[in-house]
């Protein structure tokens, strides 16, 4: 019989996280610990990780949900993906702990090439919103270490700053030694993103996530069908759930890329749901971790790791966090490794 418990975690800062949708400080996870009770010295690790205003889950009744859960793992085991469909952060994290359970719970939940420290995964280096000498401070420092590719959040400062800096970047790397992405977390109106679209083509940006607000689908669907640089949607497939509603999203807007975090779309059965849209329909797609700790992004990072998708991943490690959990994760020259053994 399976037991399973809940550990609350607070993530912290090093330094605020500026987004389109305000400042963050620190973000609240928490943990399931799984296992069987003939043998409790072997446990499966689970993060469920709420990104305040964002994730379904962040509800007042998260811990109660939690709670169930752990009172009734047994009943969830096979039924839990349709049970907690509308709770993504938990579903994750109880799909993860089940599968870490299943591979002795040292937390190598798909034995490969990457979870034995052979192969590494292109990433994308993230910049926040900040001012204009704070972001090109942190481009810098990505430079520095070795990133190809570069994600730029945009839509808090003002725009033309946002682009100058670009430009700037743009004047000393072309479009084949240096990758940039921006990610706009849906700050900009339906009427003022085919300007800002044009002036950003003019960089050769790769792409923009989530240009306006989720939930527009018509005028996301006209964006993309008139972008002159690849279209991201990000924030339009949370709480999309039934793969018949996922193929219906994508066929109606349309978009380049759709991109996959695990902790809000549900988890890596559900993501796959996606992938399987996408390719269907001629979508490209990415895997994006979102603010979890060492534990989340260590499942994610092997998960990914499986797709064999060679286009630079989401992926940090966690840098931005001064409490985060122990990890075996690494970046060498913008790739993502598995350096040392994970201690237990």
């Amino acid at each position: 019989m399976l037991k399973a418990t809940f550990q609350p975690y607070t993530l912290k800062f090093r330094t605020p996280g500026g987004t389109s949708r305000g400042v963050l400080t620190e973000k609240p996870s928490w943990f399931i610990s799984l296992w069987d009770e003939q043998r409790p010295d072997i446990k499966g690790i689970g993060e469920c990780s709420v990104l305040p205003k964002l994730s379904p889950d962040d509800r007042p009744d998260i811990e109660a949900k939690l709670e169930e859960v752990c009172q009734n793992p047994d009943q969830l085991k096979t039924g839990f993906h349709a049970a907690l469909a509308d709770w993504p952060a938990i579903r994750f994290a109880l799909e993860t702990a089940l599968l870490d359970l299943r591979n002795g719970g040292k937390q190598v939940l798909f034995p490969g090439p990457f979870s034995i420290g052979i192969k590494g995964i292109p990433i994308n280096g993230l910049i926040w919103m900040g001012t204009p000498d704070e972001m090109k401070q942190q481009i810098e420092e990505k430079l520095k270490a070795g990133f190809h590719c570069l994600k730029m959040k945009i839509g808090a400062i003002n725009f033309e700053q946002e682009y100058n800096i670009l430009k700037s970047l743009r004047s000393s790397f072309s479009a084949n030694d240096l990758e940039l992405r921006v990610d706009a977390n849906g700050a900009f109106s339906a009427s003022e993103t085919p300007s800002v679209l044009e002036q950003l083509a003019e960089l050769k940006i790769h792409s923009i996530e989530q240009p306006i607000k989720a939930g527009q689908w018509h005028e996301m669907a006209r964006i993309c069908e008139n972008t002159p640089l690849p279209v991201a949607l990000d924030e339009e497939l949370i709480g999309i759930n039934v793969p018949a509603q996922k193929e219906l999203l994508i066929q109606t807007i349309r978009p380049q890329y759709i991109i996959l975090k695990p902790s809000l779309t549900g988890g890596f059965l559900a993501s796959e749901e996606w992938i399987a849209a996408a390719e269907k329909n001629g979508t490209g797609w990415w895997v994006t971790s979102a603010l979890e700790s060492n534990v989340g992004l260590n499942a994610i990072a092997q998960w990914t790791a499986t797709l064999n998708n060679p286009m630079p991943q989401g992926l940090g490690t966690g840098q931005v966090f001064s409490n985060n959990t122990e990890s075996s994760l690494t970046i060498r020259n913008g790739e993502l490794w598995m350096e040392k053994p994970i201690k237990k």
